[in-house]
């Protein structure tokens, strides 16, 4: 069979609109070997074969001692030391000895305990777009409620005071964009680095202040940990979960806001139907993060000869999972590219699955469900100011200005 290339995908026309690529995946099979110039050997993108895949133990993260082989200078870079000391590029026990420290505060029970918080949160939010859009004037609904929302019930699981978090989203901006798939460059590494530099000189100042001043929060519980002895957590592993687990806690929930508004202004008859039944809502976010997955795509490699939806995966090779795709393909889900809260099929690969499924799937779940029927009905006049612009990332997909008027 030919091979596929990801040249379409990186296109302008394949970042604006990647599910026709994704249909013609699809038509070729569950997955499909890349031509080489793409940086990976083999795609991905049936769900079967994909949900396979996050579960094979062969199919590992691409991690430190991977990068050790493969580009030894990779220390070099803050940047990319920060991401692999932390849970999301770590395999085995590593992965699992931390990601058990991390499971005991994002565990469902304090998740719904925090439900009163979110909505607490959401509340001044909602009061500052009301007085931002007085009069009728824009207000971009993603700087204004998709971005602080999250970041608000982040930061206050993790212990990141408020008057701190909006000084993080250019930082963890520039840290995502090196993870997009031809995201590395001279320019986007340095300004990857930097910041990776500047969030780690904060992390530590943070983790002095709360040694001496502990408070009920995730970084005065690993210090514990830390203090308690023996090797359940490095100070390395430390700076680099605080670093990514507070910028992976609100991105995929940033976009997940930003989807299902735009979605809801397009389709005023299920506005209207969450605006009745408020029930509704969580079948609605399902819909939203199958049709739009936030973070629609995963990397690994091959530790020993496996396979994927049939296909042969030799030893070595680097392989792309499109989760993205593998949530519209058309067997589990007739017409995948028609939005319907209502379908039924299997559960959506938007948080992953196996060993590395998404930590944080519960809060985010949460934050939709409180906060979004609160915004619908706070502004009975809520409505778009102008046509959409198409997202451009592909790793993050979502919108960076989603302007609303609210009068």
């Amino acid at each position: 069979m030919e091979a596929a290339s990801l040249k379409q995908l990186l296109s302008p026309e394949g970042r604006r609109d990647p599910f026709a690529y994704y249909a013609e995946l699809h038509r070729r099979g569950p997955a499909l070997r890349l031509d080489g110039a793409d940086g990976y050997d083999v795609l991905v993108h049936g769900y079967d074969a994909v949900n396979q895949a996050l579960r094979d133990p062969l199919l590992q993260m691409q991690d430190a001692p991977y990068l050790d082989r493969a580009s030894p200078r990779w220390r070099r870079h803050t940047a990319l030391v920060r991401l692999k000391d932390s849970i999301f590029f770590t395999n085995g026990e590593d992965h699992a000895r931390v990601r058990r420290l991390f499971g005991q505060v994002f565990t469902p029970r304090r998740v719904t305990a925090l439900e009163p918080a979110i909505a607490a949160m959401t509340t001044p939010l909602l009061d500052r777009i009301a007085e931002l859009g007085a009069g009728g004037a824009p207000v971009n609904f993603m700087s204004e409620f998709a971005f602080p929302l999250p970041s608000n019930v982040v930061g206050e699981l993790l212990g990141v005071p408020e008057q701190d978090r909006a000084w993080f989203r250019p930082r963890v901006l520039a840290i995502g964009a090196i993870l997009e798939l031809d995201g590395i460059n001279w320019a986007s590494m340095t300004a990857a680095n930097k910041a990776a530099v500047e969030l780690t000189d904060y992390f530590v100042e943070l983790a002095a202040k709360r040694r001496f001043d502990p408070r009920d929060d995730l970084i005065s519980a690993l210090l514990q940990v830390q203090a308690a002895g023996g090797d359940q957590l490095s100070d390395a592993e430390l700076l680099g979960n605080l670093i990514t687990v507070f910028n992976a806690g609100f991105v995929t929930t940033t976009h997940m806001f930003g989807h299902g508004l735009a979605l809801l202004l397009t389709h005023p008859d299920l506005l209207a139907e969450l605006r009745a039944r408020p029930a509704f809502t969580s079948s609605y976010l399902e819909e939203v993060l199958r049709f739009e997955s936030p973070a629609p795509f995963g990397m690994r490699w091959a530790v020993a000869d496996t396979e994927a939806g049939g296909l042969p995966i030799p030893q070595g090779s680097t392989v792309l999972l499109a989760l993205g795709a593998a949530n519209r393909d058309p067997s589990p889900y007739p017409d995948p590219d028609v939005f319907d809260p209502t379908r039924q099929g299997p559960q959506p690969l938007h948080f992953g699955a196996g060993p590395h499924y998404c930590l944080g799937a519960a809060l985010t779940r949460a934050e939709g469900q409180v906060a979004l029927p609160m915004l619908v009905d706070r502004f009975p006049r809520l409505s778009l100011a102008g046509p959409l612009a198409e997202p451009q990332s592909l790793t993050f997909r979502g919108y960076e200005h989603l302007p609303i008027t609210v009068e």
